[in-house]
């Protein structure tokens, strides 16, 4: 473990190096279009998207940079997906930033780098290479909220992001110095073993927990640290929306499974009670906080704040009396849920910039009145999008809600079945709002008349993305035994 192994980092080398090279070729075009730099970003994801997926097909656990690294078949699986969620980002993204002059060379290279950021963060083996991730994506996703530069509520959505991140942030780093003093090391596994000894202090431990749930709760957008989420969603650019809610959702997951699985699987007892709280609160004022709402960026960011609430059931009902045995499937149903809703998510606010012209941006719920009419086909990949966020089957979003009760419930636990009923009734009055949508689309007279002529590739890969949602909604297995894979291999290491 204590070599200087570069094989495991390949990916993010060829992420900083193509990074860089965007960068400075970016200065050289003249297109107005910025072709050559969008396809030279796109052909760098796609290599690392395939860099990953080759990794992971080998199923090996390797580890590099003195152990402060680690590549296994669950980080290769979240990098694969959190490239393919920044490939398509881009294809819906370019024609809304265009049309707004925001098409720089800016917005590549740093999504370039926020994907570097999220590349780290889930092959990171140290609390210290979790926290550089996680900066280098935070510091990139708080310039591209602020690429509007002349736009003041794109401006003050940055400036929110910006200090509520830095809080999060410092809580993060506090806990983690925390755990440095209680078990004298930074490494995941050593912490682990010194933990499981149970020889350090347990006041200090749990004090040092408290502070890692808060900084990560932060990232993920749950209550009560999801302040930041309705204002930056609604304030920044429909397309840093995207990049906010899409790729760094999976980030999110990885280091929460880093940190309190890997390194204290020993003190569940104390951060899964912390992240049911979290669970039920997010869900409880998520779902009743989006039903109020007519801006559609904000009733999504409700909705994230209330999806990712049910996400953290399944990590938090691993261990139940001591014991291990339903912890592969609770975190594989964990991981499950949150690529199925970032896929939905890329096209839900894909479709938003899509109806969105300019001078004129579709973030209200009215904007998408007689959408049905205007176009059928975008209005039923909506209901598709909508259906799934609500978990109508046979959608994806269906069988993630699935998988997550059914692993509550194989627990045996009556607090834990008691649990998934709660999750089961918020998630009907979720239901609400999303079907709400539908009504709009297919009911209500439409007040905006022109026509709707997306791009031939982002007619495409809108049509991929709905397909996508549906398929793994009626043949959930073969996504679902990948997860369970890389869940496995990673709790064996």
């Amino acid at each position: 473990m204590n070599n200087m192994n570069w094989l495991p980092v390949y990916p993010e080398i060829l992420l900083l190096i193509m990074a860089c090279v965007v960068a400075l070729v970016d200065l050289f075009v003249k297109d107005e279009r910025r072709t050559p730099t969008y396809w030279l970003t796109q052909v760098s994801l796609a290599a690392v998207a395939a860099l990953h997926l080759s990794y992971f097909n080998r199923g090996d656990t390797l580890y590099g940079v003195q152990g402060m690294v680690v590549t296994d078949p669950m980080g290769h699986l979240l990098g694969f997906f959190a490239a393919i969620a920044m490939i398509i980002t881009l294809v819906y993204a370019r024609p809304y930033v265009q049309s707004r002059d925001m098409l720089k060379g800016e917005l590549f290279s740093l999504s370039l780098f926020t994907l570097l950021g999220i590349s780290v963060m889930v092959s990171a083996n140290n609390m210290l290479v979790i926290y550089l991730g996680l900066e280098l994506m935070s510091l990139s996703l708080y310039a591209l909220v602020a690429l509007r530069r002349d736009h003041a509520v794109s401006t003050e959505a940055a400036m929110k992001y910006f200090v509520l991140g830095a809080l999060a942030s410092g809580f993060l780093l506090y806990g983690m110095s925390m755990m440095y003093g209680a078990t004298g090391s930074l490494s995941i596994p050593k912490i682990f073993e010194v933990i499981s000894s149970g020889q350090p202090n347990k006041a200090v431990l749990v004090f040092g927990v408290v502070f890692i749930v808060s900084g990560l709760a932060f990232k993920l957008g749950v209550v009560p640290f999801h302040m930041w989420v309705p204002d930056v969603y609604q304030g920044a650019p429909t397309a840093v929306t995207l990049l906010l809610g899409g790729a760094p959702k999976l980030a999110a997951f990885a280091i929460t499974l880093r940190l309190l699985v890997d390194g204290m699987m020993g003190l569940a007892v104390d951060w899964q009670q912390m992240l049911l709280v979290l669970s039920v609160m997010s869900m409880l004022i998520g779902n009743l906080a989006a039903i109020a709402q007519t801006n559609l960026k904000r009733m999504l960011a409700y909705s994230t704040i209330a999806q990712m609430g049910f996400m953290l059931l399944g990590l938090a009902s691993g261990v139940v009396n001591g014991t291990t045995l339903s912890a592969a499937n609770a975190y594989s149903s964990s991981m499950f849920y949150v690529v199925t809703y970032v896929l939905t998510t890329l096209g839900t606010f894909g479709m938003i910039m899509i109806l969105s012209r300019q001078g004129h941006e579709a973030e209200n719920i009215s904007d998408l009145a007689g959408l049905a009419r205007r176009s059928p086909w975008l209005a039923g990949v909506m209901t598709i999008f909508m259906f799934s966020l609500a978990g109508v089957p046979p959608t994806a979003g269906f069988y993630a809600k699935l998988s997550v009760l059914q692993a509550l419930v194989t627990t045996g636990s009556s607090f834990y079945i008691g649990i998934a009923v709660l999750a089961v009734v918020l998630s009907l009055v979720g239901a609400f709002y999303y079907l709400r949508i539908v009504k709009v689309m297919f009911f209500e007279e439409a007040t905006d008349l022109a026509p709707l002529k997306p791009a031939g590739d982002v007619r495409a890969v809108m049509a991929l993305n709905g397909a996508a949602v549906l398929g793994f909604g009626l043949l959930p297995g073969g996504l679902m035994a990948l997860c369970a894979e890389a869940i496995v291999k990673a709790l064996a290491t």
